[in-house]
């Protein structure tokens, strides 16, 4: 069924139900486990530098970046106590719905599970929520918890 599962992570309560729910998804598959966490980039310049060039990734903020790590790290943690063994962690910078996007082309993900609001809540009121901008724009299935 599942082969691949990306989980995008932002320490939120809505991201842990999603990675629940995907870890029971992945005992029902063996698929792989692909957890990301997203860190926005908070510099205009280097935010329209990777527009252009989404391959210039380097972090301009070290405490987002850090925080994202350990977010991605827990994670794993979290999922290994679990028993689950089929499990990588990743971290990088950038806009969190074209980063996820982008990821999950890159790594052939078959569904990404997310959870439907994260740390930014109050942002998606003036941008969109980054569960609505994956789902409207993901090559695979999307589950939203």
């Amino acid at each position: 069924m599942f082969n691949t599962i990306l989980v995008p992570l932002d320490g939120s309560d809505a991201a842990h139900a999603a990675l629940d729910k995907a870890i029971a998804l992945q005992k029902l598959c063996d698929a792989e486990l692909l957890l990301l966490s997203v860190y926005r980039e908070h510099n205009l310049w280097k935010a329209s530098v990777t527009m252009v060039n989404p391959e210039l990734t380097a972090s301009t903020d070290p405490a987002l970046e850090e925080f994202a790590k350990e977010v991605a790290e827990k994670s794993k943690e979290y999922v290994k106590s679990k028993g689950v063994d089929k499990v990588r962690s990743f971290y990088m910078g950038g806009g969190p719905a074209r980063m996820i996007i982008k990821f999950s082309e890159d790594h052939d993900v078959d569904l990404i599970v997310m959870g439907s609001r994260g740390m930014s809540d109050s942002t998606r009121y003036l941008l969109g929520s980054v569960s609505h901008k994956v789902t409207s724009l993901a090559q695979c299935a999307v589950m939203v918890v």
